[in-house]
């Protein structure tokens, strides 16, 4: 099926209502809103390719926009234009209230069998008994940090937060980066919800008055740390690789990235557990290539595509039988992941006034405007 890419995802033959079309059919186009890495057609490395030959199989061509945070996902999915965004649980619920995402029809997605039940049916993507997207992939938000600083991984997010000694015996101040985005508010509730119980957190997403000072506190603490906080992978990639950072938050998209030039980097899920995400294919509700974006939702559940896009951005598959598919590189690429990690995982979703752990919790709106404002601080 991959005909000369045999060198790439080794697929099976697509089912006979999947073949290319004539040669004279016109071309099918689906764009498709994406977090860089997500949809990858050999352009970096031509082993991880899964686009090329889903165009192959169905005659639709693949258009993609990437996206650095989920608040410009948001913005972006605001106007038409798209049939398809990959959004993580911090965006998916807003995009349902919005109506800027359709509800699927389940019996169109035929690889629907395939998926994780863990995933099936997740708040992030499922409302009432209408789902809204087909799961793509998850994984948690990581604690990057240089080998040369630390020779044993570092065990608590405090090295972002407070002010310390690294094991190099310089302080850690002006050599941190945090995520730039609201969402980030979650670490800082995550890391007081587990070092100080006494606050009685329940959710990092879900925050009394009181509990949201305490984390605003903390966040204005960091900033004194933070010398830059980022949304742009690449540009964090670089910025590890001149050596101006020791430590920040991350994802496996930039861990690899980074080992792949053969940088001193690791990354570790400390004691306190950590954020994370679980992203979702949703249709826009003004999609224009229907049929197409059905297309591609069943092809991203195959288990060597689940295998192919793990492997390649450090993420997790959401079928059961992802981890069993092999990857281009053949790495054990779920236990390098961290599949085990679920149960320590708090899933990015958007903070709501109405809350199920107390009466009222600080709503999305408020993280926007306070962290915006925390940045803004000088350090």
């Amino acid at each position: 099926m991959l005909l000369s890419l045999a060198v790439s995802l080794t697929l099976g033959a697509p089912p006979a209502a999947a073949a290319a079309p004539a040669a004279s059919a016109p071309a099918k186009q689906l764009k498709v809103l994406a977090w860089p890495g997500y949809l990858e057609r050999g352009a970096t490395d031509k082993a991880y390719d899964w686009v090329t030959p889903f165009e192959k199989a169905t005659g639709c061509q693949v258009q993609v926009e990437t996206a650095a945070t989920s608040d410009e996902m948001f913005e972006k999915m605001k106007k038409p234009g798209f049939d398809l965004v990959t959004a993580s649980g911090d965006a998916s619920v807003r995009l349902i209230r919005a109506k800027r995402v359709r509800p699927i029809d389940l019996a169109r997605v035929k690889s629907w069998s395939l998926v994780d039940p863990r995933f099936a049916s997740g708040d992030w993507h499922t409302v009432g008994d209408q789902h809204y997207g087909v799961p793509y992939q998850w994984g948690p938000n990581v604690l990057m940090y240089d080998t040369r600083v630390f020779k044993t991984p570092p065990t608590s997010w405090s090295v972002l937060f407070t002010e310390q000694k690294l094991p190099d015996g310089k302080s850690n101040a002006g050599r941190v980066q945090a995520y730039d985005g609201p969402i980030a508010v979650a670490d800082a509730a995550l890391f007081l919800m587990k070092t100080k119980p006494e606050l009685g957190i329940k959710s990092p997403y879900e925050l009394s008055a009181a509990q949201y000072k305490a984390v605003l506190a903390l966040l204005a603490a960091q900033r004194k740390l933070v010398q830059s906080y980022w949304h742009d992978t690449t540009k964090q990639v670089e910025d590890f690789k001149k050596g101006a950072f020791v430590a920040s938050s991350g994802w496996g998209y930039q861990v690899n990235a980074l080992k792949a030039e053969k940088q001193p980097i690791e990354s570790t899920v400390p004691a306190e557990g950590a954020t994370g995400w679980a992203d979702t294919t949703m249709l826009a509700v003004d999609a224009t290539n229907v049929a197409c974006a059905y297309e591609w939702m069943n092809w991203s559940l195959r288990p060597e595509v689940q295998a192919a896009v793990s492997e390649w951005f450090g993420s997790l598959p959401v079928t059961t039988e992802g981890c069993k598919g092999e990857a281009p590189n053949k790495t054990d690429f779920c236990k390098v992941n961290g599949s085990g990690l679920f149960d320590r995982i708090a899933f990015w979703r958007t903070p709501d006034l109405h809350c199920a752990t107390q009466k009222e919790c600080a709503p999305y709106a408020l993280w926007e405007k306070d962290y915006a404002a925390v940045k803004a601080s000088k350090p």
